[in-house]
């Protein structure tokens, strides 16, 4: 429910910073050119000329940004959720399976399983279930 959503806000900036490349790209060689021709009237050395190309370049591309509102730093928020909501999450399954000995939740966890794992606070002998979570994670991630 949170992260579907950033996920698809992420493929749209991501959409739109690869659309923007082009006409960065148009730009940049502009300006390499209108630079050349400024340091060879101001007689700067290429050390000057590439500096003032840089800083130009860099703010032309924020300007960019701004105007199509896609700041690579946005494209990073879906990570910024992901990870304490990952954290918090197997703190809870963790505290949940190794839960005081006796309680309600830990005699719940043990009887609750199905197929062959009958006792969800022992450990999966087989890797069954971690591999083919991985597997599952990495699907979702590819897709």
């Amino acid at each position: 429910a949170v992260t579907l959503p950033l996920a698809a806000h992420q493929g749209r900036l991501l959409a739109k910073l690869e659309n923007l490349q082009p006409e960065i790209k148009k730009l940049a060689e502009r300006l390499r050119y209108e630079v050349s021709v400024r340091g060879k009237q101001q007689r700067w050395s290429e050390k000057v000329a590439r500096f003032h190309f840089k800083k130009n370049l860099r703010r032309i591309i924020t300007e960019l940004y701004i105007r199509d509102n896609c700041h690579p730093f946005k494209a990073t928020l879906l990570v910024w959720v992901q990870i304490p909501m990952w954290v918090c999450v197997s703190l809870a399954l963790r505290n949940c399976s190794v839960g005081a000995r006796g309680s309600e939740v830990q005699e719940q966890f043990s009887a609750g399983g199905a197929l062959w794992f009958t006792d969800l606070t022992a450990p999966d002998s087989t890797w069954i279930l971690p591999v083919s979570l991985g597997l599952m994670n990495l699907l979702i991630v590819e897709v």
